[in-house]
């Protein structure tokens, strides 16, 4: 054998785990590459064993370069394959074979959670030891952090800024809409903050937005224009910046400071971007800046799991990815590791109607798998009842409570849910719920420690200056903030010297007595290991005392004080030179799913969109009908009905072994109840890969298990009872209609019935059409006959 066949035979065997498509993944080190990575096809192992290829054996496998080894070394060579993998035959093999390996701290690997990122960095500890601390394996937002915080001066903050949260931001734009005289009630903050949002995904300043609404008619758009110039002046005194922020200044940073971009141009020589079809223009931008002429760009993605437009993901920064690079090589990884072939077949088969893709089929050697049941239930409350008992059972069986997730289109639909897991005694958790840094006494604590770090913020401020409550009222916090910032000093300035100001002179002891708080807070911060500052704040604020007060509710609360202790001490563990500005940064970028524990035994309820990267043994798709899933926002708009069905795909690959869709003969979901049709994306799925079923007793399949029997006369009575909506209603020729009845159209043809809403002595007939969509109808000028 040639060398070159020696040392690749040597090379495939480091990586003999791996498929054929993962180890072409692995061994392209250079240029431009596009992995499309379906759903469960081992991406991660992909990204972790391509890491440690780069940085043992570089371009070794593809180099082309014969070398003059000894034949001690041409033995070892033919012998690798069949040796262990120690540390030790893994050196010698790269002193032998090594072309340029690749320094690990020249590597920039972003994922889109810190779970993931967690995961990356544990793994490729567990591969390349102490190298791997020297890679930056981090989120888009920590990565930027790091950069920020050493050169945000050169855009005009101060260092040791501040991370306002979507409750922060929100805060802060309560009070700019209050000055302004803008009624919250008309027109909500998260209206603001969004429109803001995506102003900063697509790197649009307040400065610019202001001229574009200058030429609009639109009032939502004059005054967004108004509000995120107010916003981003506040942040800037607050010396305070918000979530988009964090990417949009960076990006900001490399466009006007062209020796700061080369400086870590030059650091990250290889980049490697997860989940890339969620990336949004600015993280676009942010990665194409960095990349620069190097080309040393991997990304990797699915286009069929890009859910998140609605908060500014562009699948096309994926789908037009090789025009951009054109000399980039795409690798596709379909062979899935996680699901059965039925399931895999049901979801190829859905997301081939989408035409905005990349053609893939995902496929699995784990087996054919049970098919599909897709089970009808009367009502909402059968479908809930339904859902426990299907649980309930598989527990019985030998299943575990956590084996099994129930996925629904939003969080209005888990009530029924919840309820029916509490009456049958089955514990569950919800994903995506209150984030433990949501809960007032953590940001309380938070908020002090934040003011430690930054005495400007005067959200944080205003926060706790007067909690626990020291007399101090939100007049005099207004008048505080006033004064500092026209003087441009930090509020607690203003309060320690209270006694300068007349309009504050009659809170003076108030204001030093709390400004002391602080300043003895500050001294002992410098002594002090993280998890104690948190006790010092608890104590010496006065806040476990207001807690104890509480008595048991305050026990819980302190509690997750107490929670909040061992995250700081789990980060000292981690990283032993962390400081406050550390422990903020941590807690200011924890998502939803980064609290999610697969160790508790719980069945899992959460959104479709919270599910994405998780996996479970039994899957429940529920709500599944038209007007739910896909939403009634979505279907006469191409581009929503999509983003929809991918979102469709993303739930349907989460299951592992068994997958359930449920739906209803009538649902009452918004106060009111409508007969829906079953999902367009059900419909979809060939019925040779699904078994059906519903509540009648007659059913072969459900011949014996507790769903198959008939919804209990409690449920139906209390389903008859909130059906009132669904009474019928006459048109001017007499002719009634209700809900789930089929009728014919002069113009628009058959249709069924989904909701009937009466107004004054006329109603609106809701009607979904088979080929015309959902449209509404009044009922006294309806041209239509029941079939």
């Amino acid at each position: 054998m040639t060398y070159k066949e020696l040392k690749q035979r040597a090379l495939e065997s480091c990586f003999e785990r791996a498929n054929n498509m993962q180890k072409k993944a692995i061994f392209k080190v250079r240029g431009a590459v596009l992995i499309i990575a379906g759903a469960g096809s081992g991406k991660t192992t992909v990204l972790v064993n391509r890491i440690a290829n780069m940085t043992r054996f570089g371009n070794a496998f593809h180099d082309d370069e014969e070398r003059n080894i000894s034949p001690e070394e041409e033995r070892f060579l033919a012998d690798f394959p069949d040796m262990e993998k120690t540390p030790e035959n893994i050196a010698k093999l790269a002193d032998i074979i090594a072309v340029n390996p690749v320094n690990p701290w020249n590597i920039l690997a972003i994922t889109f959670t810190n779970k993931a990122a967690g995961e990356l960095r544990e793994r490729l500890s567990a591969m390349l030891g102490e190298d791997a601390e020297k890679i930056n394996a981090s989120t888009f937002h920590s990565a930027c952090v790091k950069i920020l915080r050493r050169e945000i001066e050169k855009l005009g903050f101060r260092a040791g800024f501040t991370i306002y949260d979507d409750d922060d931001s929100k805060r802060l734009l309560r009070e700019i809409m209050k000055n302004r005289g803008i009624d919250e009630k008309r027109i909500a903050p998260k209206v603001f903050k969004n429109n803001i949002s995506r102003l900063k995904d697509r790197m649009i300043s307040a400065e610019d937005y202001a001229k574009e609404a200058a030429e609009s008619a639109e009032f939502i758009e004059q005054k967004t224009a108004e509000i995120y110039a107010d916003y981003q002046k506040s942040l800037a005194s607050a010396n305070a910046v918000d979530f988009d922020d964090i990417i949009y200044l960076t990006v900001k940073l490399f466009e006007n400071f062209p020796d700061v971009l080369s400086h870590y141009r030059n650091l990250y020589k290889y980049i490697m971007v997860d989940e890339y079809q969620d990336t949004n223009f600015a993280q676009y931008r942010l990665v194409s800046l960095l990349a620069g002429d190097n080309g040393n760009l991997c990304v990797v993605g699915d286009d069929d799991q890009s859910i998140y437009r609605f908060r500014g993901a562009t699948i096309e920064n994926i789908l037009n990815f090789e025009k951009e690079y054109r000399n980039c090589e795409v690798i596709r990884l379909e062979q899935n590791y996680r699901s059965t072939t039925n399931i895999l077949d049901a979801a190829n088969s859905v997301i081939k109607n989408n035409s905005n893709r990349k053609e893939k089929r995902l496929w699995s050697e784990l087996g054919e798998g049970d098919k599909i049941k897709v089970l009808k239930y009367q009502n909402e409350l059968g479908e809930g009842k339904g859902v426990a008992d299907i649980i309930a059972k598989g527990v019985e069986n030998g299943a575990r409570y956590s084996d099994y997730a129930i996925l629904y289109r939003s969080n209005a639909l888990s009530r029924t849910f919840e309820t029916a897991l509490s009456r049958s005694s089955i514990p569950y958790k919800i994903v995506g719920g209150l984030r433990f840094y949501d809960r007032k006494e953590i940001k309380d604590i938070l908020s002090y420690l934040a003011l430690l770090n930054n005495p400007y913020d005067a959200i944080r401020f205003r926060r706790v200056i007067n909690e626990p409550k020291r007399g101090i009222g939100d007049a005099t916090i207004d008048e505080i903030i006033r004064i500092s910032e026209g003087l441009g000093i930090s509020p607690l300035d203003v309060c320690r010297d209270a006694g300068r100001y007349e309009t504050l002179s009659r809170k003076t002891n108030a204001l030093k007595a709390a400004a002391n708080i602080f300043d003895e807070l500050d001294e002992l911060s410098d002594t002090m290991r993280l998890d104690e500052l948190i006790d010092a704040v608890v104590e010496k604020s006065g806040y476990a005392q207001m807690l104890k007060a509480l008595g048991d509710e305050g026990a819980a609360r302190m509690e997750n004080v107490n929670e909040l202790k061992s995250n700081a001490l789990e980060l000292l563990k981690e990283q032993p030179d962390a400081a406050l500005p550390d422990f903020l940064e941590q807690a200011a970028l924890q998502s939803d799913i980064d609290n999610y524990d697969a160790e508790t035994d719980r069945v899992s309820l959460m959104t479709m969109h919270s599910a994405k990267g998780l996996e479970f043994p039994e899957v429940f798709l529920v709500a599944a009908e038209d007007n739910v899933f896909p939403s009634i926002m979505s279907i006469n708009s191409p581009a929503e009905l999509e983003e929809e069905r991918r979102l469709a795909y993303v739930a349907i690959t989460r299951a592992k072994k068994k997958l359930y869709i449920t739906h209803t003969g009538y649902r009452m979901l918004y106060g009111h109840t409508s007969a829906n049709k079953l999902s367009t994306f059900v419909r979809e799925i060939p019925e040779r890969y699904c078994e059906k079923a519903d509540d009648k007793p007659q059913s072969s399949f459900v011949k014996g298990m507790s769903f198959a029997k008939p919804v209990q006369k409690s449920f139906l009575k209390e389903q008859s009872e909130k059906m009132h909506t669904t009474h019928p209603v006459h048109t001017a020729a007499g002719e009634s209609f209700s809900a789930g009845d089929r009728v014919r159209h002069k113009i628009f043809g058959e249709g069924t019935v989904v909701n009937v809403k009466p107004v004054g002595k006329d109603a609106i007939i809701t009607i979904d059409f088979d080929t015309k969509g959902t449209k509404p109808v009044m009922q006294n000028n309806a041209r239509m006959e029941k079939l």
